[in-house]
């Protein structure tokens, strides 16, 4: 949720928008003295953590940090910035704390991250289940690549997230909720030619371009997909900008050009064109993965009965 400063250092923040997880980065930035350790401290990408700083010294019209090449320090604003964040950040973790009292038994809202092109039918069991023991929640859900997803979590944004990676370390814990065998969207006359018995042979795809997502947005699962495709020959071009939303309109315009292709699951929500094929990929060689994401330290009741209702729908695998 955006935080309005209207008030601050010498009117800077004044009809600002900023956001706890950008303070929270910049903290991190300020005591681990470099944007490398912050990252990691994050759970983030180098890039993206960048950017954020790069964003919210924009907004703010100051510059906060001084960068070298043996990391970072604060300037003046910076120093002040530092301070304040630090009041805002503890504020907001101690009315948490507060109405911890009032939400562990009997919880009101379940903050949800999801990421794009999750299964139609993966939430349907968790609602239920939710809705039956704990009639009075009701869920916010979000859309958040799974390092914004991350972020949120840790910043305390969020509830629950459905990530594409398993987060390492003890801050969290998760539970695989859903995998699937992703297939290929080919133009059609180019998937008539490549298909077989079992379909597609993934190195059939050489000299067409992979229609991927930023790295920034999931480097896990970014890292595991190119190590498979280049595996099987194929060369990839650059990754998409950190900005790039690949959303289904783009998927299948890029594909539409038949110099490309892009992987999808056979349940895919959106609508193909006639001119659009889904194939499977012979011996299914990409297993995309989703996990259930949260605090290590949550005793939620209604968190409890979300997680446990993706048993059925992994039942059904």
């Amino acid at each position: 949720m955006p935080l309005t400063m209207r008030e601050g250092i010498s009117g800077m923040w004044c009809h600002r928008w900023m956001e706890l997880r950008e303070l929270r980065a910049f903290v991190a930035v300020a005591e681990e003295g470099g944007l490398s350790a912050a990252a990691r401290r994050l759970h983030i990408t180098q890039p993206a953590l960048s950017q954020t700083m790069s964003t919210l010294e924009r907004q703010l019209g100051v510059e906060l940090l001084v960068r070298s090449s043996t990391g970072v320090r604060l300037t003046d604003a910076g120093m002040t910035l530092l301070t304040e964040a630090r009041a805002v950040l503890a504020r907001h973790d101690r009315a948490l704390h507060t109405m911890a009292a009032y939400t562990t038994d009997g919880c009101r809202v379940l903050r949800l991250g999801i990421p794009l092109e999750l299964p139609s039918d993966l939430l349907a069991a968790s609602l239920e289940q939710l809705t039956s023991a704990c009639p009075e929640t009701r869920v916010q859900a979000r859309h958040l690549s799974t390092a914004a997803q991350l972020a949120a979590l840790q910043a305390g944004e969020l509830d629950v997230g459905l990530l594409r990676e398993r987060p390492a370390g003890q801050e969290f814990d998760a539970h695989l909720v859903a995998r699937e065998n992703l297939g290929v969207l080919l133009a059609a006359e180019q998937a008539a030619e490549l298909s077989g018995p079992d379909g597609v042979r993934l190195d059939a795809l050489g000299g067409l371009e992979w229609v991927g997502f930023p790295r920034s947005g999931s480097p896990a699962w970014y890292d595991e997909i190119t190590a498979i495709l280049r595996s099987h020959g194929l060369s990839l071009g650059p990754a998409a900008p950190d900005d790039q939303v690949l959303i289904a309109e783009v998927k299948l315009a890029a594909v539409n050009t038949g110099k490309a292709f892009a992987l999808a699951p056979p349940n895919w929500s959106q609508p193909l064109p006639d001119t659009i094929t889904w194939s499977a990929l012979a011996g299914h060689p990409i297993v995309r993965r989703t996990w259930a994401v949260w605090s290590a330290e949550s005793h939620r009741r209604d968190l409890a009965n979300f997680i446990v209702g993706f048993d059925e729908h992994l039942l059904r695998l």
